[in-house]
């Protein structure tokens, strides 16, 4: 266990010098809050929406991280053989995959704490500090669904196959969504069904104070399964290539 939270900490550091991933994690959702989010006056899903943006750009940087900058380098470091020499160390063989997610989990932590802070003093956003931890639990935890989603795709596809995939993946969850602009009508309808518009709903309705659907709840949950479970297949059944 002090191996695989050693190798953590060296994918946190890592990341951290990696500047495409502080602008999508960072910047890109915090110049978007800044610029849309403390400008318009709508309500949306039942609250203001600078409460609704808030919550929308703190999922956007939580999974951007986790699924774009972690897909692209796994696959890359895969073609490379750092996890055929990791194999060859004392450390567990799931020590890599499970050093992936904590790196994921931990490094999305200041985006969704710096967009809560705007959304706060800002956007002038309030709610009960039990609301304000719920719902950065709920968006902190949807890093994880993304980070074993990414797992999946790197450890399938060659990095010069990987970036196209995973962005449009990454648009797709991004517009069904509803992370950009609140959906409607049809759209909406198929949407429900996607993990990021269930960590925006879940997180509006605890802003709103209104109860959570169990219905939206129980949907992250799958969608963690299904995408653990596609992880899992693509560790094992790429054993023998790495």
């Amino acid at each position: 266990m002090h191996g695989t939270l050693l190798l953590s900490r060296t994918e946190i550091s890592r990341m951290r010098r990696n500047r495409r991933f502080l602008i999508t994690t960072l910047a890109f959702p915090v110049v978007l809050y800044l610029l849309i989010g403390t400008r318009a006056k709508a309500t949306v899903y039942g609250v203001d929406f600078a409460a609704y943006y808030m919550v929308a750009m703190a999922t956007l940087g939580s999974f951007s991280g986790a699924l774009m900058n972690n897909s692209i380098r796994i696959s890359q470091e895969r073609k490379e053989g750092w996890i055929r020499q990791l194999r060859l160390t004392p450390l567990p063989p799931s020590a890599y995959v499970v050093a992936k997610l904590l790196a994921a989990m931990a490094i999305s932590v200041p985006s969704v704490v710096i967009v809560l802070l705007l959304g706060r003093f800002v956007g002038s956003v309030h709610m009960s500090a039990g609301s304000w931890i719920s719902v950065a639990v709920v968006v902190w935890l949807g890093a994880l669904i993304f980070a074993a989603l990414a797992v999946a795709i790197g450890y399938r596809l060659q990095p010069d196959q990987v970036q196209p995939i995973a962005t449009l993946i990454y648009f797709v969850f991004i517009i069904l969504g509803g992370v950009f602009f609140p959906l409607g009508g049809t759209l909406q309808q198929i949407g429900k069904f996607t993990p990021t518009y269930e960590a925006v709903k879940i997180s509006t309705d605890l802003v709103g104070g209104v109860s959570v659907p169990a219905g939206l709840v129980v949907g992250m949950v799958v969608w963690l399964v299904i995408f653990v479970g596609l992880a899992a297949l693509s560790v094992r059944a790429m054993a023998e290539s790495v």
